[in-house]
């Protein structure tokens, strides 16, 4: 279905090819997962397999890319949209319709499909990615989630022989992350469609993948079956940090095959105490938020939701798409809207204060980062941060060598990876020495070393006194940093308290390492240091 033969990629201005000399081969109905960190090249090997490397991003392309037979050099992308259906990192930038049902017909319009099975066939995506309820939701009031699966189904109804995602399941909760998975898992079982899917987080998807395709950085793709690849790769998901702590060979993939295996390992830990669940603080609150609403027209977001943030504590905010986080983060900072309720910081409602002021109380980093960024230079923006908050000039970048140090000052913001850009926005934001830090989806299309060295920073924030308040789908990460797990429902609160409590006892959000050896451990760090070295 697929074949590269002796493929080498360069971009203009770059003398190290991104891809170096790859041939790949990949059948009907095989589900590849292709995973590496972040600016390896992942977005880069997918973008040849319809032509976009490199008819549409410019660059050198050598050797041969072909699809169904197709070789992409010969005809532009458009001509390869009835073999190759692709998804991007970011669904909102690739909508070009108003409407959840005008999103999902707009390909069949292209592709000249008659009426009636324009209309069954986006039956069939509603009910396939449930989202049969969002059919006349205006696309810009979808949450990240929900605009994610829209953009899974707007391709899926031109029925592609090849689906190629980037990142698909990042903007999920767990459940609707699950059900993305195994609607492609029918898919490429049941009708052969071939999928590949480049994804940071793959303790989603290495249960479901036939194959890995590991992208190191220096040109190469390391291709085999996933217990192969993942055995010599220096990242990889929670469950195979625990397999090669413990020693397990073959490394298992799923939480099932873990748990089989995991009985010695419950045993070395029985004699040991879990991480103690972290105290209330009996502190004042740094911000106190009372029946905070949040209205869309009819649609309430937030209902009358009660929440006290508290200095030196970091809270994860969690819950399914569109149950609410995002706007009740908006609402705390003051710049979305509050229909009712109050928000209390210092003494003062956020609300009613000016941009500035408001940042020196409540720092937000949204879920893209990139939309608070509006100038040409890295150091054009930390210059404007610094400004803007009437701080000592040079403090932004300061804070930017800390965060991620040797950014140059001369880069282009949308140049830089995602990991890079979340840490510029988070030092423009921390110029303003806000005694509270609200982070919406930070981890999202962050490699797991990038994530690693976010946790540090969100450490870091707390162990300096400020709350930080993170919402976000990715369990594992959760697992890492909260002190304090708050999961909402339709608006609502519907659990509050310490992480390994919440975390722990919830089949939908317990990390990998909870399911395994159970509710009181939460990742691999806490279960190394809880064995006796003898066993380590």
């Amino acid at each position: 279905m697929i074949e590269l033969a002796d493929v080498s990629f360069w971009y203009h201005g770059h003398d190290t090819p991104v891809l170096a000399d790859v041939s790949l081969t990949v059948g009907e109905g095989e589900l590849v997962l292709v995973t590496g960190r972040t600016g390896a090249g992942k977005s880069t090997l997918l973008g040849t397999l319809n032509g976009l490397v490199p008819h549409f991003t410019g660059g050198h392309l050598e050797g041969t890319v072909a699809v169904d037979g197709v070789s992409t050099a010969d005809r532009p992308p458009r001509e390869f949209a009835h073999l190759v259906g692709v998804v991007g990192q970011d669904p909102l930038a690739g909508f070009v319709t108003d409407t959840v049902e005008e999103e999902l017909a707009y390909g069949m319009e292209q592709l000249g499909l008659r009426p009636p099975v324009m209309r069954r066939r986006v039956e069939e995506t509603l009910d396939l990615l449930g989202i049969a309820d969002l059919r006349r939701r205006a696309l810009r009031t979808l949450s990240g989630g929900q605009q994610q699966r829209v953009a899974i189904g707007s391709v899926l109804t031109t029925h592609p022989q090849v689906l190629v995602l980037d990142e698909p399941t990042s903007a999920l909760d767990p459940t609707a992350a699950e059900d993305v998975l195994a609607t492609l898992a029918r898919l490429v079982q049941d009708l052969g469609t071939t999928v590949l899917m480049a994804e940071h987080r793959m303790e989603r998807v290495v249960p479901f993948a036939d194959r890995m395709f590991y992208v190191p950085g220096d040109g190469s793709v390391l291709d085999g079956a996933p217990p192969d690849v993942l055995r010599d790769m220096p990242i990889g998901p929670p469950i195979v940090a625990l397999g090669r702590l413990a020693g397990w060979d073959p490394l298992p993939l799923s939480v099932r095959d873990a748990r089989r295996r995991a009985a010695p390992l419950r045993a070395a830990l029985a004699e040991s105490a879990p991480p103690p669940s972290t105290a209330e603080t009996v502190d004042p609150p740094a911000l106190t938020g009372t029946g905070v609403v949040v209205r869309y027209g009819s649609t309430v977001a937030v209902r009358g939701v009660d929440l006290d943030l508290h200095g030196g504590r970091v809270l994860t905010l969690m819950g399914r798409n569109g149950s609410g986080k995002s706007s009740l983060l908006w609402a705390l900072q003051g710049s979305g809207p509050r229909q009712g309720g109050t928000v209390a910081v210092a003494g003062k409602d956020p609300r009613d204060l000016s941009s500035a002021k408001a940042r020196r109380l409540v720092g937000l980093v949204p879920q893209n980062a990139g939309d608070l960024l509006y100038l040409e230079r890295v150091a054009d923006e930390c210059e404007a941060a610094d400004r803007e908050s009437s701080a000592e000039p040079g403090s932004c970048r300061a804070l930017l060598d800390r965060l991620a140090p040797g950014i140059d000052a001369r880069a282009h913001p949308r140049d830089l990876s995602e990991g890079q850009r979340l840490a510029l926005v988070l030092a423009v934001q921390l110029t303003a020495s806000p005694p509270v830090m609200l982070l919406d989806e930070p981890t999202r299309g962050l490699d797991y070393g990038a994530k690693e060295a976010l946790a540090r920073t969100v450490a870091e924030l707390a162990a300096g006194g400020r709350a930080v308040v993170i919402a976000t789908h990715d369990v594992e990460f959760a697992a890492a940093v909260a002190d304090r797990v708050v999961v909402m429902a339709e608006g609502e609160i519907v659990s509050d308290g310490p992480a390994a409590d919440v975390l722990g006892a919830s089949p939908a959000f317990a990390p990998q390492v909870a399911k395994i050896l159970g509710p009181e451990w939460l990742t691999v760090a806490d279960v190394r240091a809880a064995l006796p070295e003898a066993v380590r």
